[in-house]
């Protein structure tokens, strides 16, 4: 059996970060396994395509739960990243940290150390950004954050009538104050896609002592007694580790490889066959995710996006992006949004994402023509769900109960997200580009119970799973890893992913998952973060 000092499972935001961290240490042997494929797929790289990417579906894992009563008996569809660099290889590349509110939230709940002014280092680090600097931003890390180079005139008058209808602008969501609306910063340079294997695997693939396997997949994390020893692939292959194993697979497959591997409820383990190697409860519980609901406006004129990747126009598009890295194909598409503190607590509580054509979603075809779409999208979920085994077969998918909309906290907020999106379409930048409200069907924001109801019935996931490994003391039974990132009750095993956010941030997890992996990785090594 091949063996090396570390090995790290999961080659997304989070791993690719550790891979080069711990590599840089020449005499530390690394080993990065991802279960998806590398990332040479072309569209990855160019902004706008990452559409192309999601559809042909190669380089995601389609999770989704059981029927959810709360989604009116439609099961949550969560696609994840399924190939290097992981969701930041197939997302829109939105960079957002979350709120100070909650790392502070984090840090006074049994994580200390993790308040805001602890990790902004880890954030300043990691950061290169093309506009700002100081006491909030980085310049000198390889993760390149841009402004958009390009902006669709739908997104421009969705943020001039934002403004008209009581929001203020704001041109930096991760500075002094994330309320506002205006244009959000992304993961590219020069027109291109920056992902975490962009930004840290590049460099570090050179490296000697840094071994990449793609399209391996992680069975179990092996254990002599109470200590990590290595992996077990699903094909038999075993590694050993000298030092640690870590797990940056996800808020769903992480918490389902401890659970093989024999760390979770002891009763729900010991009743699949499972021998127990550390009874930890909270093992596959606290899921969280961020939902968002439809608000679209067919438009006057033919001025969307729908069409620009077909034939001529998208030959057109094609030419302007490899002459100069311009135009279409060098937006993210989701280029502009906002925070919005809906319920008047001192802190947004509803996100915009806005995508300058009519969006559906992989249970929904999109609404025919022309048009815009508003995305307003929870902050804090009150819902929390389960990733539980179905059986002790690591083939077999993990039981996941999202409990999507089970809190009707979750509903509410939706619904003044939602009646906000709606005066935002009323308003006169739109409403002169916008001739009619297609969702949802007008009346229905007048009708309480309408209103509700279509909300569960078009609720879908941001992309966020989090929470399934949380981060707490050894006393909180309900804690996973401590806020060292080390697995309560056994040696040798860390979690680095969302899955220890013990609440979800307010925002976009690109960012905040690169963040924490940069901090584990400071805790590995004793490298103090100069951010």
């Amino acid at each position: 059996m091949e063996r090396y000092d570390y090995i790290i499972v999961g080659g997304g935001s989070a791993g690719c970060v550790l891979a080069n961290r711990l590599s840089e240490d020449p005499s530390a042997s690394v080993l990065l396994i991802e279960s998806g494929k590398r990332d040479t797929d072309p569209w990855i790289h160019i902004p706008a395509t990452f559409f192309k990417v999601l559809a042909k579906g190669e380089a995601v894992h389609p999770y989704a739960s059981e029927p959810e009563k709360g989604l009116n008996g439609r099961p949550s569809i969560v696609p994840q990243g399924n190939v290097l660099g992981g969701g930041s290889s197939i997302n829109a590349m939105i960079y957002i940290r979350g709120h100070r509110n909650d790392y502070d939230t984090w840090a006074q709940s049994g994580c200390p150390g993790w308040s805001y002014e602890e990790v902004l280092p880890a954030f300043r680090s990691l950061e290169n950004n093309d506009t700002f600097n100081g006491a909030y931003h980085g310049q000198a890390g390889t993760l390149f954050v841009s402004n958009p180079r390009h902006r669709h005139p739908l997104t421009r008058a969705f943020v001039e009538a934002a403004q008209e209808a009581g929001l203020k602008p704001n041109p930096d969501f991760n500075g002094e104050d994330q309320e506002g609306v205006g244009f959000y910063q992304s993961t590219t340079h020069n027109g291109r896609r920056w992902s975490s294997a962009q930004a840290f695997l590049r460099e570090a693939e050179r490296r000697r002592n840094l071994t990449i396997l793609t399209e391996r997949k992680v069975a179990r994390v092996t254990f002599e007694g109470k200590r990590a020893t290595g992996v077990e692939l699903l094909d038999g292959t075993r590694y050993l580790a000298n030092r640690e194993v870590i797990l940056t697979a996800g808020a769903i497959a992480t918490p389902k490889i401890l659970q093989v591997s024999g760390i979770g409820d002891a009763d729900h383990l010991s009743s699949l066959g499972i021998p127990v190697v550390a009874d930890l409860p909270g093992v596959g519980e606290n899921f969280q995710d961020h939902l968002e609901v439809p608000v679209q406006g067919e438009t006057r004129d033919p001025i969307s996006i729908l069409g620009q990747d077909q034939g001529v126009k998208a030959a057109l598009h094609m030419l302007r992006y490899v002459a100069a890295r311009q135009g279409l194909l060098a937006s993210n598409v989701v280029e502009a949004g906002g925070f919005a503190d809906t319920a008047g607590v001192g802190q947004p509580d509803i996100q915009f994402h806005v995508i300058p054509t009519l969006i559906g979603f992989v249970d929904r075809e999109p609404e025919p023509g022309h048009g815009l779409s508003i995305g307003p999208c929870f902050l804090r979920p009150r819902s929390r769900g389960t990733v539980k085994l179905r059986s002790a077969n690591p083939v077999d998918s993990a039981l996941f109960n999202a409990n999507a909309l089970s809190d009707p906290a979750d509903v509410e907020t939706l619904a003044r997200g939602v009646q906000l999106a709606i005066r935002i379409l009323e308003a006169p930048a739109l409403a002169r580009l916008v001739k009619r409200r297609v969702l949802p069907r007008p009346g229905v924001e007048s009708d309480p119970a309408a209103l509700r109801d279509y909300i569960r019935q078009t609720a879908k996931t941001v992309f966020h799973p989090s929470g399934t490994a949380r981060m707490g003391r050894a006393e909180d039974r309900t804690a996973v890893v401590g806020p060292d990132l080390k697995v309560h009750g056994v040696d040798g095993l860390r979690v680095c992913d969302a899955s220890v956010m013990p609440t979800l941030v307010s925002g976009n997890t690109n960012a905040p998952v690169m963040m924490i992996a940069a901090r584990a990785a400071s805790f590995i090594t004793g490298k103090v973060i100069a951010g």
